[in-house]
């Protein structure tokens, strides 16, 4: 025992040496008595703890993020199912999942909603026309002559002769609605007049909204990567992409909060307004959205817009709660027609595609006719 020395060397496991919480010994295991037949490696065990450690951690801080939409405490099995079932990498790797107890994502038909708006009274319901309506009320207001079209013509831009009359429709159509395939769920009007409509529809339809601007929630360097770039870039053709990349050389990186505006060719809006949104978390994230949202309506009144869809913040890691998005959002838009005074914009859309946001919409924008 002379040899030995008095102090006893501590023994650190293989997760404390790789720097993970989950078990690398128990993984290994597993894999030993799951493939018998194969060599495992040394590194194999690790590499496995460290992608289901990240896995845990992605799931939790969503799942966190629903428990605190809901005003709760503790995360449950439906926080989670929210969590993965809102999170487009996350649903495509668990779509054979099923979470137990953690039921299913909300789904409410439009014309319930609507018709629940109606008979409560709190705001003012309109549903989008069928093609045999609308075409019918086109053609009485050329015999009064008080609402044609030609009342009300717009200058043709000269690199797009073909898209000229959409450009003319533009202004008309979008007191009415957005166009064909959008149904307006429910409407407000501000003290101003300015008129706040929640409107659905597909996403795949987004090229053919009529309105004079889009706003795209986007990052520093204007990417089409996220769900609603892809759409914008699909329907866009070639021209929008172009014009993006020319917007990108032109204007640079965006910082946060700072919008750009591009023309919308292919598109049947007039316009896109790009803006760089805050991430959550960050310091003063949400002050950072306000003023995101009053930028995008202040580019809108520099273009004399009347006008304007906001389409959904994406949804994921670093990104806004949909409720904190609609609350900040809406608050920065009575805000904004509050302090202005006289603006040229008239209709403000929000355009959603999931049931979900619709029912945060429709909850948020109850509680504006309360203040």
């Amino acid at each position: 025992m002379s040899g030995r020395s008095g102090k006893k060397m501590s023994k650190l496991s293989r997760s404390a040496r790789a720097g993970v919480i989950f078990p690398v010994g128990r993984l290994m295991h597993y894999l030993k008595k799951g493939t018998f037949k194969y060599r495992i490696s040394f590194g194999a065990p690790v590499y496995i703890a460290a992608v289901i450690e990240y896995l845990v951690a992605e799931i939790l801080e969503l799942a966190g993020n629903a428990a605190r939409d809901n005003h709760k405490a503790r995360i449950a099995p439906r926080h989670i199912l929210l969590a993965v079932a809102n999170d487009e990498e996350l649903n495509q790797l668990l779509k054979g999942v099923t979470i137990a107890s953690g039921g299913v994502l909300p789904k409410i038909h439009p014309e319930l909603l609507a018709k629940k708006q109606g008979i409560t009274g709190q705001s003012e319901t309109i549903l989008s026309p069928t093609p045999d309506k609308r075409g019918r009320k086109a053609s009485s207001g050329r015999k009064g002559g008080k609402n044609s079209v030609s009342t009300n013509p717009r200058t043709p831009r000269k690199s797009m002769p073909k898209d000229s009359g959409k450009e003319r429709t533009s202004s008309s159509t979008s007191e009415d609605g957005p166009g064909d395939g959008f149904t307006t769920l429910s409407s407000k009007s501000l003290v101003l007049g300015q008129k706040l409509s929640l409107t659905q529809s597909d996403i795949s339809h987004i090229g053919s909204m009529r309105v004079d601007a889009i706003v795209h929630p986007t990052t520093a360097e204007i990417d089409l990567k996220e769900e609603i770039g892809k759409a914008l870039e699909k329907a866009g053709g070639k021209e929008l992409l172009d014009m993006v990349k020319e917007l990108r050389k032109s204007q640079g990186p965006l910082e946060v909060a700072e919008t750009a505006v591009s023309q919308s060719r292919g598109l049947a809006a007039k316009c896109v307004i790009h803006c760089h949104i805050p991430q959550w978390g960050s310091d003063s994230c949400e002050e950072q959205l306000e003023e995101t949202i009053k930028n995008c309506l202040s580019a809108a009144e520099d273009e004399k817009l009347k006008s304007i869809a906001f389409l959904p913040f994406p949804s994921g890691r670093n990104c806004f709660p949909k409720q904190t998005a609609t609350q900040v959002t809406l608050k920065a838009i009575s805000a904004h027609f509050e302090d202005s005074r006289a603006s040229s914009l008239k209709n403000v859309y929000f355009l959603l595609f999931d049931s979900e946001s619709i029912g945060v919409y429709v909850q948020e924008m109850a509680k504006l006719d309360t203040e």
